[in-house]
């Protein structure tokens, strides 16, 4: 049998559970996958505590995940037996040591990309690629505000937006997280937990404020965040670690500099198979020419994921975190 960590009701770490799993053989579209590695994002916080509700329960976790095509289906044409491949996809269920998946869902990896790195990067690499290229298109002379700076999506973006030329402004939890955000190009680390993050982008700008802010923190930081903004700057709020944002009248925007807001996803820009393959392309890219390290700070087996999502929400973790099977 195959072993995968479930949920039966949603809660605190204590309900991931390791157990037994029926997996079958692939369908048309379809490939089955052997996972060597198991990437851990908050968005799997999510699902294991309800915010992000799954289909059904029980059900697996896990967003992302890197291994070797066991068996294909009827038409599949994207990959092959023995194929090293990634994948981000939606429903969850990649914490586990094998999978179905569509297999248009899937990238084959570079050579030199290892199996661990691709599952380290591919959902939070993705994500900066499309925060930093698509959703505000970083250039030369941005000035930018990154939350969780020294985070696995923040240690990506600091990285590729000093490449892109900007001013990189970062929030960070601790003096030894400022020092890691630094060493990865981040120009200006906030250590919140003593710092007003909102005056002190305002001093380092000299009153200025930001092309735009990258915001996964949510209810914690909103407010403030759209204070460091440059009149017409954008808002881009992509997560929720400290719960929702609370709703707030639109009029606020125009209000503050006729601001932009958007709520992003992943899934959203990579539906279309020829734009996952474009955005994986560039990242994969950077990666290969050294441009953007992937950092893996944190390796649990997956069996101890309930660890790993204590540490998680502890921010008691670094860059990028994966489970091995």
């Amino acid at each position: 049998m195959t072993k995968a960590i479930c949920i039966h009701e949603t809660g605190g770490p204590d309900v991931l559970k390791w157990e037994d799993i029926e997996v079958g053989e692939p369908g048309p579209g379809q490939a089955r996958v052997r996972h060597t590695a198991v990437g851990l994002n908050y968005i799997d916080v999510y699902g294991r505590t309800g915010l992000y509700p799954l289909p059904s329960l029980p059900h697996a976790l896990g967003m992302e995940a890197a291994g070797i095509v066991e068996a294909i289906g009827e038409g599949v044409s994207d990959v092959a037996i023995g194929d090293r491949v990634a994948y981000v996809i939606a429903p969850p269920g990649a914490y586990s040591e094998e999978r179905l998946v569509p297999a248009d869902r899937m990238v084959k990896l570079p050579d030199n990309i290892s199996e661990d790195t691709a599952a380290a990067m591919m959902l939070q690499g993705m994500t900066a690629q499309y925060l930093l290229r698509q959703t505000y298109n970083v250039k030369a002379g941005d000035t930018i505000l990154i939350h969780a700076a020294a985070g696995g999506v923040g240690l990506i973006v600091c990285q590729w937006a000093k490449h892109l030329g900007a001013t990189v402004i970062g929030t960070v939890g601790s003096n030894e997280k400022a020092e890691l955000a630094k060493a990865h190009g981040c120009d200006h680390a906030i250590v919140y937990t003593r710092e007003n993050f909102k005056d002190r982008v305002k001093e380092i700008t000299e009153g200025a404020g930001v092309n735009v802010v990258y915001d996964s923190i949510g209810k914690d930081t909103f407010m403030d965040s759209l204070d460091c903004l440059k009149p017409l700057g954008m808002m881009v709020t992509f997560g929720n670690a400290t719960g929702p944002v609370d709703p707030f009248p639109p009029g606020m925007l125009g209000q503050k500099g006729s601001l932009f807001l958007t709520r992003p996803t992943l899934f959203t820009y990579m539906a279309k198979r020829e734009d996952l393959m474009a955005m994986a392309g560039e990242l994969f890219d950077v990666v290969s020419s050294g441009v953007v390290k992937i950092e893996i700070n944190q390796t649990y087996d997956l069996k101890d994921a309930a660890q790993a999502h204590a540490d998680l929400e502890a921010r008691k973790t670094t860059g990028s975190t994966i489970l091995k099977p």
